[in-house]
């Protein structure tokens, strides 16, 4: 693609009304944005003129396609092949991604898979979405995010969709009702071997035991940060951290970002309609 065509696509991408959030790079054939949504926003039934590859960062939101509902909330994607239809409706922790949306000539059609809306939910694949979404907030070349971008396709493209063990969703209950457990704690209510377990969840959800108690610590916090005034210090308690000091590290460690970032970023809450769909 010529620079002309770049640059009006580039123009047609950032000057559409309905594509919200906070734009993080502009390249000729794509573009990538942080969208964030408040706890139990309803995001209205939208499509994309272009494909759009939602890549998760935090919270919950129940996914409404075509293909049915699906709750997502961990190392995942979604891709969205232009027109495909879908609404959101996001959980009590609200919810952050990472959208590129993309001239299909800039990726290359062949990698595209031919359904209208593609889930990648866990295992191999959602931790190269956890690595790729990082990518995306650094400063790289255009050439290199697109072939991250496309290594990450290649690779999805290849993976096989399991079903989710019942007891990997027991784990997640438990932590998310005590992010304090240890691995050595949840193999004894789980009855496994704790080398064992760490393996094997992490080979079914793309990302480790203690990382997701970090994780929800971190929704926790962040929800409150986004929809609060309470002081750090506060929030750091409440959501499960030892001190503001801890909280700062894990922000900075798991998002590349401080809590007085992420408290900013209420600004940029995605403006959706007020209406029920």
């Amino acid at each position: 693609m010529g620079s002309d065509a770049g640059g009006e696509l580039l123009d047609e991408l950032s000057g559409r009304a309905h594509k919200p959030g906070h734009m993080l790079r502009k390249l000729n054939g794509a573009c990538v944005r942080r969208v964030i949504d408040p706890s139990h926003a309803r995001v209205p039934e939208h499509a994309h003129d272009w494909p759009v590859l939602s890549i998760f960062v935090l919270g919950r939101y129940s996914n409404q396609t075509e293909l049915g509902e699906t709750v997502i909330a961990g190392p995942s994607a979604v891709l969205y092949r232009a027109g495909a239809a879908h609404r959101n409706i996001v959980g009590p922790t609200g919810f952050e991604q990472i959208e590129i949306e993309f001239d299909p000539r800039w990726i290359g059609d062949s990698l595209l898979p031919d359904a209208p809306v593609t889930r990648w939910l866990g295992g191999r694949t959602g931790a190269d979405a956890r690595t790729l979404a990082r990518f995306c907030g650094q400063e790289a070349d255009e050439k290199y995010l697109r072939a991250a971008v496309q290594r990450f396709l290649l690779g999805a493209g290849s993976q096989i969709a399991r079903a989710t063990p019942g007891w990997v969703n027991k784990v997640l209950q438990r932590l998310s009702e005590d992010t304090s457990l240890r691995v050595g704690d949840l193999a004894e209510e789980m009855r496994r071997h704790p080398s064992w377990l760490g393996t094997a969840y992490r080979h079914s959800t793309g990302e480790g035991l203690m990382e997701t108690a970090a994780r929800f610590r971190l929704e926790r916090a962040t929800r409150l940060l986004r929809e609060t005034d309470q002081p750090g210090a506060c929030i750091a308690l409440e959501a499960g951290f030892c001190d503001q000091s801890h909280m700062n590290r894990t922000f900075r460690r798991l998002l590349g970002r401080l809590p007085s970032d992420v408290r900013a970023e209420r600004a940029e809450f995605r403006q959706i309609s007020a209406g029920n769909f």
